[in-house]
């Protein structure tokens, strides 16, 4: 193990870790509080199910990531295959769902009149189930055809566990499922573009009813709940900003010998599940108290 791999290694295994321990968080919190009441609404169920997809992505990316570097020598059939597949399946999960919540709390959260959005606004409780089980289906099918090919690419390509030719490996896979890999760009950009057009209708919303609030001098909820959406998703926008940044970095980078920069735009693109989930925490009460809490209690048992 090089000096520059065994760095991309632990500042890999710190993200990782503090993203499937912030990600188990929200899941076992959510979990708990349905347990409690038997019954959990449309916000807690896209936490629940974005928290266990990155976790899932993380954990995986992770361990090929360590085998990569530790033991390459593992990495036989069907090894590679199912860790291609696994990591893409939750990857695009990851980036459906989190469009999706700032969706959905654009139209909870927004005031317009138009019909199109008080229909939206009526039935968007009943509107998620299916859409997160939309992104599983549409997940599956990008994932199930990488598999195939990337079995195609490494039983063609014996040295594929080396480090430099498994990123040339991913570009030699994308090459040759190039309309899938178009189709799968396009989703991307289209979750991108949702983000951009929730963030411009809740900022225009915000815009509007604070412009009728300000002859009161009362605190508004409904300010205070724009303001809060806002935040979530300005972050959310900033992070995909980020995500795809290092993404077309790793298309630049693809062929190149050079290791580092690689190892470093890995760590670039998994900031994007680590800080939007530490984002989603702090911007819903429940979890950000009993966050507090819990590290309040593990200071106390530390000192």
């Amino acid at each position: 193990v090089t000096s520059n791999n065994a760095i991309a290694l632990v500042i890999v295994t710190v993200q990782a870790f503090a993203g499937m321990w912030i990600n188990a968080f929200i899941v076992s919190v959510i979990c708990i509080g349905l347990l409690k009441k038997k019954s959990f609404n449309s916000n807690e169920k896209i936490l629940l199910f974005l928290g266990c997809s990155r976790f899932g992505y993380l954990c995986m990316s992770w361990l090929h990531f360590f085998i990569l570097i530790i033991y390459p020598c593992f990495l036989i059939h069907p090894i590679p295959q199912l860790s291609s597949a696994i990591q893409t399946f939750f990857s695009s999960s990851n980036l459906w769902v989190s469009s999706g919540l700032s969706v959905f709390y654009c139209i909870k959260i927004a005031n317009y009149r138009h019909s199109f959005f008080t229909f939206l606004k009526a039935k968007i409780d009943r509107i998620v189930p299916w859409l997160l089980l939309g992104s599983v289906l549409l997940s599956l099918s990008i994932s199930i055809p990488v598999y195939n090919i990337t079995a195609e690419l490494t039983c063609n390509n014996p040295n594929a566990t080396n480090l430099g030719n498994y990123f040339i490996l991913n570009v030699q896979m994308e090459e040759r499922i190039f309309p899938m890999f178009f189709i799968s760009g396009l989703a991307s950009v289209i979750a991108f573009l949702a983000v951009i057009f929730s963030a411009l209708l809740l900022l225009f919303s915000l815009y509007r009813h604070k412009r009728r609030m300000q002859a009161n001098s009362v605190k508004n909820i409904s300010v205070e709940a724009h303001i809060k959406a806002m935040k979530s998703i300005l972050s959310s926008l900033f992070l995909f900003i980020v995500y795809f940044t290092g993404l077309i970095l790793s298309l630049v980078y693809a062929t190149n010998e050079g290791d580092t920069m690689k190892l470093l735009i890995l760590a670039f693109v998994n900031v994007f599940p680590v800080v939007h989930s530490l984002v989603l925490t702090f911007s819903n009460p429940k979890l950000e108290k009993t966050l507090l809490r819990t590290l309040l209690c593990v200071k106390c048992k530390v000192c």
